[in-house]
């Protein structure tokens, strides 16, 4: 795809540098974008990724693998390329991972969002030759409100559903989105009522505690006492649990989905869930363009999501420049990491 980087059967490959990022297979060096399964493998004999990612990949790779982690920005020489990792704004510790030569600058995005996220570093554009960008909301029809309006929407739903007497479940990707929507509310506290939380979202939630990341007081549902009235209460849980016996003690209850997806009616719809609230951790349609933009890339290399169909578009309005869809394996939320009802939303 260029001369920095090569598509293999394993994945993206610096040959300068000997090292794969975000491998599908295993690998003898793995370079992370972040923390979230598709990017993120076992097997590999050497990860590096940003520091700040240290304890969610800690949580999610195998135990004893082998991390190194350098600061946002550091630049360091592998092989025959200088590389550094800078803030993809997507979760704790993602990065858009850049690699240079004497010739060449190439930046490989991962996931990422503009929006803002008291649980994670800002994206940071970062100038290249080549940008190698996501595209899972890569049409124009999504577009993201502000993260706090939507949040003042939950949090007026959940109201409702105290004084109703009913419980309230969100169902968020335990991974980033969870901490998010956590660390939103906590900005109109006093909160409602009580905050609960699924054990696959509390275990990443020490993950970010030990980044220092704030997050309000969530109790894990198997922690709460017996006989636990749950009415007026919130339950962030993962998309797996829907439908799950474990759903069964919160009854009577109202479910909602927290995910990008919400801004089609058909799937709001099919989700079978009271309420959907439209909150992704990836760029929405006019964040891709100011990323490709701002990244001043004469190529563009198109991934994940809607790729065929972004590349038409930056091929109209960037007719100087190139543009190329660039096919994976992985294919993100698209793929249903935060679809609802997706297993892999509890990995």
């Amino acid at each position: 795809m260029s001369e920095v980087l090569s598509l293999t059967p394993a994945g993206l490959f610096c040959a300068a540098g000997a090292f794969h990022i975000d491998p599908w297979l295993p690998v003898e060096r793995a370079l992370i974008t972040h923390g979230h399964a598709d990017h993120a493998r076992g097997g590999s004999g050497a990860y590096l990724a940003a520091r700040d990612g240290l304890p969610v990949l800690r949580a999610r790779l195998p135990e004893g693998a082998s991390l190194e982690a350098v600061a946002y920005g550091e630049r360091l020489r592998i092989g025959g390329v200088d590389v550094s990792f800078h803030p993809a704004g997507h979760v704790l510790g993602s990065a858009q991972i850049r690699i240079a030569t004497r010739d060449e600058v190439v930046v490989v995005s991962g996931d990422y969002k503009l929006a803002s996220d008291p649980t994670c570093a800002p994206f940071e554009p970062v100038r290249c030759d080549t940008f190698v960008t996501e595209s899972t909301f890569g049409l124009p029809v999504y577009r993201w409100a502000p993260p706090q309006a939507t949040i003042a929407t939950m949090l007026a739903w959940w109201q409702a559903n105290r004084e109703a007497g009913v419980a309230s479940v969100v169902f968020a990707y335990a991974l980033g989105k969870a901490q998010r929507i956590a660390a939103e509310l906590a900005r109109f506290a006093p909160l409602p009522g009580p905050l609960y939380c699924h054990g696959a979202i509390a275990r990443i939630n020490e993950a970010y505690r030990e980044a220092h990341v704030a997050l309000p007081d969530m109790t894990p549902v198997a922690s709460a006492a017996a006989g636990t009235d749950w009415s007026g209460a919130l339950i962030l849980a993962p998309p797996s649990a829907q439908g799950s016996t474990w759903m069964r003690r919160f009854e009577p209850v109202r479910t909602a989905s927290a995910s990008g997806w919400m801004a089609l009616r058909g799937v709001r719809r099919r989700a079978n869930v009271d309420a959907g609230f439209v909150l992704s951790d990836h760029a929405d349609w006019p964040a891709l363009n100011e990323a490709v933009e701002a990244s001043g890339a004469a190529d563009v290399r198109v991934t994940h999501g809607y790729a065929d169909e972004f590349v038409r578009w930056l091929a109209e309005i960037r007719p100087a420049g190139r543009a190329t869809a660039l096919a994976t394996r992985f294919e993100g939320e698209r793929g249903a990491s935060e679809a609802p009802g997706d297993a892999a939303a509890i990995a």
